[in-house]
Order: structure tokens, then sequence, then C-alpha cells
């Protein structure tokens, strides 16, 4: 049944593979920036998780990308390669410049330039539930590591009860980080897979009706698109790790682990409840920043190099998303 999908299967593993490069920074460069986790093993767990998370929470997200933001019945093999080949490549284009990319927020351009073509897009679904998630949901994971660091751990140091430089080098406490970073990755199985599976799911269910039955046909698309997350980690991990990990702000493990726990319980959240498809790269930087301001303070943070480039390529990279999907649907139309 997958002869017919071959080509757009193809694209979804190229975009799954630069999604897994993107993704893998979001969920250990926690860890990986307290020094708590060698590199060479991040890649296998994170590709294991994310196909858990895929497997038994990303089934709402999938409907999301699927069918609620261009008609199911549009996803035609040309129209389905299209969005796969516009998303890929602009989170190519991030990886390359070593940014963590957002592969909902490009997805959602591309078919933004897709529906927007067909005179056919889902308007109330994008302004009143996706749009908002991009904004609150970052403001929230920035404000939520700021308040635990100003007004919760600064006291509790301040009062010398307790020794956090003892506390922090417990085992305990760095097999919590590690395993708040395979949280993340869970998360990002239950949210960002969709991007590249969603609508190939569309496209298979569309061309053979009820001749499958839809839960099966859910998972057999995962199985063949999640563990290439983990290969993608593999190919990307060296730069992108480094960018978020180590080169917006020094952490330690518990830093570590306030920022994997928020990110990670804000994206289960939205896609569990609202099938949303969240920027989990966004999440996890306004978590580090609002670390870094309460330790540096916000001029010194935001004037930083690597913190302006994110900020340009975040809004670059989904319009190059939307230009080219719609220049593409453009030339298959015309």
């Amino acid at each position: 049944m997958f002869d017919i999908a071959l080509i757009p299967l193809l694209a979804a593993i190229f975009l799954a593979i630069n999604m897994g490069g993107s993704g893998i920074a979001a969920a250990f460069s926690s860890s990986y920036g307290a020094n708590l986790i060698r590199k060479d093993l991040i890649p296998g767990l994170f590709g294991a998780f994310v196909l858990m998370g895929a497997l038994f929470s990303g089934e709402k997200v999938t409907q999301t990308i699927g069918t609620e933001i261009v008609p199911e019945s549009y996803f035609t093999l040309a129209v389905t390669t299209i969005l796969l080949i516009s998303v890929g490549i602009s989170i190519l284009l991030a990886n390359l410049l070593r940014v963590p990319q957002s592969t909902s927020q490009s997805t959602v351009f591309a078919l933004m330039g897709i529906g927007i073509y067909l005179s056919d897009i889902n308007t109330e679904k994008l302004l009143f539930q996706i749009v908002p998630a991009w904004f609150y949901l970052p403001f929230f994971s920035f404000l939520f590591t700021f308040i635990l660091g100003k007004f919760i751990y600064k006291p509790i140091r301040e009062k010398t009860f307790i020794n956090f430089n003892l506390i922090k080098d417990h085992p305990v406490i760095k097999y919590s980080v590690i395993f708040s970073s395979c949280y993340v990755a869970y998360a990002i199985g239950a949210n960002n897979v969709a991007n590249a599976s969603g609508t190939i799911f569309s496209l298979l269910y569309n061309t053979m009706g009820e001749t499958v039955d839809g839960a099966f046909l859910f998972i057999i698309v995962t199985l063949l698109i999640a563990p290439w997350f983990g290969i993608g980690g593999s190919i990307f991990s060296t730069r992108v790790l480094e960018t978020t990990g180590k080169n917006i702000i020094e952490f330690g493990p518990l830093g570590a682990l306030s920022i994997s726990m928020i990110t990670g319980s804000l994206l289960i959240l939205a896609s569990v409840y609202g099938g949303i498809p969240v920027a989990l790269a966004q999440l996890n930087v306004g978590a580090i920043l609002g670390l870094g301001v309460y330790k540096e303070g916000l001029r010194n943070t935001f004037n930083k190099k690597t913190v302006k480039r994110i900020l340009i390529v975040w809004i670059v990279s989904p319009i190059i998303a939307f230009v080219i999907s719609y220049f593409l649907m453009s030339v298959y139309m015309g």
C-alpha cells in the first residue's frame, strides 16, 4: 500500500531526520549543558523516547496536521510531497545555522501556503488555537523558570540551610535530569512526529478509504517515521547541542531539571488535551532564557549573538516554508 506514497514517504523521512536534528537539542541540551551525559549516548535515548511518545500520545496532533488546517481531501501525492519538502528545506536551513527551529511553525506555515493558494484554510483553528499557543506557551516557559530561580531557588540558597553545591552532585539529581531529558523526548514524539506523519496518514487514508483501519494505519505510519528522529539527532547533535546547551547560559543540574520538566509538561499538555502543534524549540529556549535573565539580567542575556541568531531564524524559517509551499503549489497547479 505504500507504493502509492513512496515519494512523499521519502520526503517525510527527510523531514524527520531534520526534525531529529532540531529536537535533540530541545530534549538534551539541558542535561548535556550540565555535563551529565556523554554526547554519544544521547541519540539512542532520544530516538527511543520519541517513538514511545508518538505511539502513545501523538494521535491528536496527527489529526490536527492531517485534517484540521487544510481539508484532508487535498492531500494528494503531489500536495503532500510539496508540503513535506517545503518544511524539510526550512528546517535543514535552521540546522545548518546551528539553531533549534520550531518544526511545528514551519509545518503550519507550509500548510498555510497550500491552504491560501487553494482558498480553503481553517482560519478559526489557526487564529484562535494554534497561533496564540505559540506566544503564551514560550512565555509561560520563560516565566516559570525565572520564578523558580528568583523567588524559590535564590531565597532558599541565601538561607544557607540547604547546601546546593552538595545536592547538585548527588546521583539522584543527575539521573533525574537525564530522565527529564527523556521526558522531553517523549513530548517531542507526542507533538512533533505528526509534522512528518500527519499528511502521510491522510494521503494513505484518502487513497485506501474504508479498506484500512485508521488506528492500525496510524501505528504503521508512526513506526515508519518516528525512528528517523533518532538518526537525525545522531547526524546533527554535535552542532545543535552546543548552541542551546553551552552558548546561551551555563546552568547546573537543578536548572537543567527545571528546564526539562517545564518544557516537557507544557508540550504534553498541548498535545494530549488540545492537539496543538507547538514550538518545542521555543519552549526550551524560553526556559533557558528565563534562567539566563535570573542569573545574568535581561540585557546581558538578550544581547548575546546566539540569542539574536535564534530569534532571526525563528522568524525567517517558517516564512521560507510558506513561500516554498506556495510557489510549488503555483507551479504544480499552474
